[in-house]
């Protein structure tokens, strides 16, 4: 086995698939990529609907979990991340959604050069491969990773779509185009029957390439670092018990190991906050105080209805009727097992004298035991979910021992902010007018949850506390931004500051919240962090005028 390479990855996420790819396809460069899990052979990674069966798979998914706060009224909440080729792209919800304009040039007014909206969009292009009508302004088709429309139509998600713009809401049939603003059925990252994750459109493709070697079941419990600089990384093969391997990188180590465990591997190697990592019995390496910061997340609560004079997805995922629907999906024909677990989009404002839209909320024909997204309620219904796009809420990742198998301190300190509490109330608000629409009044039997009686803002505040969940879009806790930063850890090209040779490239360098599910940011980072390694000339930024 070969030892020496010139760039180590850890971690074949989003972010690490694609610099798998670019970073050895002119075969100059010697490539490792390293990740925890195993390959993804599992077949419900594959089948769309089979993210209900890898959300509590501990074979597949981390299974972290959060720190209770009183944003959870003292919860403890579920935080799923993939653990197995192809990363959370593996397990996830399969919509692809980039964001507002706003969000990049956010990045770059914070003095992240090279990182506004115009700047990006031609990495954006390059990756995508739209199976769709699209304006080629915005959207590639020559890339990769194929990003088709829902085909799956059900009376309930026409009734809502028509309800929301009853509404004023407006339809949007490209909310990854000009505007995000309106509502529509979702995009995804499918093709056919099938889930097309980032392992099987970047890495799978080119796994035979000579200087590329893929290893799986590879624990990494700590990067090498000499003499301020990063020089290989140390890890377990198979495990707790397994054989201690180390690899020398000559060029870098490229840490793309998602929210949770890159700053959890920054700490456990001495990078992180000195006082912290001392009472952890954790040698200070670098003491960079940013590292596990910044921690932010989408936070809904689902109002969910029982339904009427309609069958949803509920009943078909039971008995013989499920059996049928496995058969119209091996055929091909529209099915439940083709689905995902979000069918309609639905972007809108929280306050319509100012009109910045900041709330998005979600559609799907099927209801949950108590709002948990495994396991399907018995008798018909279905949820609307709201969530604030720009939480302002932080928290952190930190290691809790020197123990690299210990599961790190996670809390994203849900509703801290009192602008988040607001807009939670407003998304609830605006839930309830869609959901007693008088588009879907045929099929709406009665609310299940909260019920009639939760009416004031104090009330339903309490309902969030009580049964929001994650929506799974965790960053910012290796925020890249200038060195003057106390939260910095990476600069603009993606460098850790004061350690040589070092480089993240994943969601944790996002320094502020995208609008958006996160697989295609975390994408994004991987096209433009391979140009950024490679030290190629940026790709001409897009022209545009708002």
């Amino acid at each position: 086995m070969i030892n020496s390479f010139d760039y180590i990855i850890v971690g074949a996420g989003s972010s690490g698939c694609v610099l798998a790819n670019r970073l050895s396809a002119d075969g100059k460069h010697k490539v490792c990529l390293l990740e925890a899990g195993p390959p993804d052979w599992n077949p419900f990674i594959h089948i769309p609907a089979g993210f209900m069966k890898t959300l509590t798979n501990p074979n597949v998914n981390w299974l972290f979990k959060s720190e209770p706060s009183w944003g959870t009224a003292g919860r403890v909440i579920d935080i799923p991340r993939g653990k197995t080729l192809g990363g959370s792209s593996s397990i996830n919800g399969m919509v692809f959604n980039r964001g507002q304009n706003m969000d990049f040039d956010v990045w770059a007014q914070k003095g992240n050069k090279g990182w506004s909206y115009s700047d990006l969009l031609p990495y954006f292009k390059k990756y995508e491969k739209r199976l769709a009508e699209h304006d080629e302004t915005y959207r590639g088709s020559k890339g990769e990773l194929p990003i088709t429309d829902l085909e799956y139509r059900d009376p309930l998600c026409e009734a809502f779509i028509k309800g929301a713009i009853e509404q004023g809401i407006p339809l949007n049939k490209d909310y990854n185009g000009q505007f995000q603003e309106g509502v529509s059925y979702v995009q995804r990252t499918t093709k056919g029957r099938f889930r097309v994750s980032a392992s099987k459109a970047f890495l799978k493709p080119v796994k035979s390439r000579q200087n590329l070697e893929i290893i799986t079941n590879a624990f990494v419990t700590k990067i090498i670092i000499e003499n301020k600089t990063a020089t290989g990384v140390e890890y377990l093969k198979g495990g707790v018990n397994g054989k201690k391997i180390i690899l020398k990188a000559n060029k870098e180590v490229i840490l793309s190991s998602g929210v949770i465990k890159s700053p959890h591997l920054l700490n456990l190697s001495g990078i992180g906050s000195g006082k912290h990592l001392k009472d952890i019995g954790i040698d200070v390496i670098h003491d960079l105080k940013g590292v596990g910061m910044n921690l932010r997340d989408h936070f809904a609560p689902r109002m969910t209805a029982r339904a009427k004079n309609v069958e949803t997805v509920n009943e078909k995922s039971r008995g013989f009727k499920l059996l049928k629907e496995i058969g119209k999906y091996i055929l091909g024909k529209q099915s439940i097992v083709n689905l995902s677990p979000t069918l309609v989009y639905c972007f809108w404002h929280s306050n319509e004298s100012i009109r910045n839209h900041d709330l998005q909320m979600t559609f799907t024909p099927a209801s949950y035991k108590e709002g948990v997204q495994s396991t399907l309620d018995t008798e018909p219904g279905f949820t609307v979910a709201a969530w604030q796009q720009r939480p302002e809420s932080l928290g952190w990742v930190k290691a809790k021992s020197n123990n690299p198998f210990e599961a790190p301190e996670i809390q994203p300190n849900y509703l801290d902010a009192e602008e988040d509490k607001r807009v939670v109330v407003a998304g609830l608000k605006l839930s309830r007018r869609l959901m007693h629409s008088k588009a879907l009044s045929n099929y709406f039997d009665y609310e299940v949850y909260p019920g009639l009686d939760a009416q004031s803002d104090e009330d339903l505040l309490q309902i969030a506390r009580e049964r929001g969940t994650t929506t799974y879009h965790q960053m910012g806790t290796c925020r890249m931004a200038p060195k003057t930063d106390p939260t910095a850890v990476v600069d603009n090209d993606l460098k850790v500051y004061g350690i040589d040779n070092l480089r993240i490239v994943d969601a944790s360098i996002m320094p502020t919240m995208l609008s958006a599910n996160l697989h295609s940011g975390a994408t994004l980072i991987g096209e433009k962090g391979s140009d950024l390694i490679l030290n190629k000339k940026p790709l001409e930024p897009t022209a545009l005028s708002y």
